[in-house]
């Protein structure tokens, strides 16, 4: 048995049951996600930093027309005023959207992964017009992450599309469901569909640093399908974090899984984001190379290579041009810390940020190697070349040795010539 033998039941559609996550800031590009949804499956785009994203793709302007803008406060650790324009942050994502979803040629669809961390100075605000701007642009489906959020429901309950888009919620207990029902019921408007998120995934967690040793995501899975049995909800459950083969999924779809989510192996496809040079520090990763730790401003731990250069940066914050994880009132850990530093260091010494990153920064220059915590078992999906790197596998490869692999084996891209 393979996963070729299950289907995703979705919105009166039928999917091969394969999510790729959308892994930001555009790791999981337009091209992996089309790749997905070529193959019949789901590919999630990540709308953070959209503006930024779009400068790349388009070569539009948004992040310098607002640094111009708020030049004045580069120097400021105050950055109350330092807010976005809401109407470009809706042209942006419109852009980017409408520019992923109208290449669709499969029988699959384009996912936004919407994290509600990214509170860029005005929370509901900036929230409710990237999934109002994302639902104008033909998104297929909204996935909420990065929060419980408990109101998000309500910016958008308004919205023409509000009962056909999909909706998903990412979760890592049955708790954080529940607390996000309990909304959902009063709008009448229960999520399409559940991620349940184990302690192994990549980037933000849902678990604190110390504690996720403890746990493991079958455990989560099975808390969170007899909760749903329980309250007599057949909502479909997608467990992710940690299912490294085809063989794993299989296992999650006979327990009762719909569909699976799978993230640390596109990582290193031809059709991620990042550069090629960080790829190959993936691929190489040992298992002690890969760390939880507090670095992030939004609060939650994270889990990323230890080699990823954002750990060691102690830069000016960049909340003029970028600032997309100011909280309400502009305030910021990095930037706390940052002027800590200042304050302290001695004359002659450089700056040494402590704890905290600019991870705005970081993530917009693919600085921050975020990945799951089977990322060390990548050098056993790829081919070493001759010269000593790694071989890159097309995003298509990846997906249909998760399709249709058996027994744990994973197949080898096929060895490019003159390699």
């Amino acid at each position: 048995m393979n996963v070729d033998n299950f289907r995703l039941q979705l919105g009166g559609k039928e999917y091969v049951p394969i999510i790729i996550g959308g892994m930001g800031v555009n790791i999981s590009t337009t091209e992996l996600a089309l790749a997905a949804e070529k193959l019949g499956g789901i590919g999630h785009i990540s709308d953070a930093e959209t503006g930024y994203v779009c400068d790349r793709i388009f070569n539009t302007s948004f992040v310098s027309r607002k640094r111009k803008k708020y030049i004045q406060y580069s120097n400021n650790p105050d950055k109350s005023a330092v807010l976005f324009d809401l109407e470009e942050v809706a042209e942006a994502q419109k852009k980017y959207i409408d520019y992923t979803v109208s290449q669709k040629s499969g029988k699959g669809a384009i996912f936004l992964n919407c994290m509600e961390k990214l509170t860029m100075n005005s929370g509901n605000e900036t929230l409710k017009v990237r999934l109002a701007a994302a639902m104008d642009a033909g998104i297929d489906g909204l996935t909420l992450a990065a929060g419980l959020n408990l109101r998000t429901l309500d910016l958008i309950q308004d919205h023409p599309r509000f009962r056909d888009v999909q909706i998903g919620i990412i979760i890592s207990s049955v708790r954080a469901l529940s607390i996000f029902l309990k909304r959902a019921v009063r709008l009448n408007r229960l999520p399409d569909y559940i991620i349940v998120e184990g302690p192994l995934a990549g980037g933000h967690l849902g678990f604190g640093p110390d504690d996720w040793q403890a746990l493991d995501l079958k455990t989560i899975f099975s808390e969170v399908l007899a909760f749903l049995k329980k309250e007599g909800l057949n909502i479909p459950l997608i467990p992710a974090g940690g299912i490294f083969t085809g063989t794993d999924a299989v296992d999650y779809l006979k327990a009762g899984a719909a569909a699976v989510q799978v993230a640390t192996r596109f990582t290193i496809s031809k059709e991620a984001g990042l550069p090629d040079d960080v790829k190959q520090h993936y691929i190489n990763a040992r298992e002690e190379d890969i760390v939880i730790n507090m670095a992030s401003t939004t609060g939650y731990p994270m889990r990323m290579l230890l080699q990823s250069p954002t750990l060691r940066y102690a830069i000016k914050p960049n909340c003029e041009g970028l600032g997309y994880l100011l909280e309400n009132g502009g305030k910021c850990s990095y930037i706390d810390a940052y002027y800590n530093a200042i304050a302290d260091r001695k004359p002659g010494e450089p700056i040494k940020v402590k704890e905290k990153t600019c991870l705005c920064t970081g993530m917009a220059n693919y600085d921050c190697w975020t990945c799951g915590h089977t990322a060390y078992r990548l050098k056993e999906t790829t081919n070493l070349l001759p010269n000593g790197k790694w071989q890159l596998p097309k995003a298509e490869e990846i997906f249909l040795d998760y399709q249709f692999s058996r027994d744990h084996s994973i197949k080898l891209p096929e060895p490019e010539l003159g390699s």
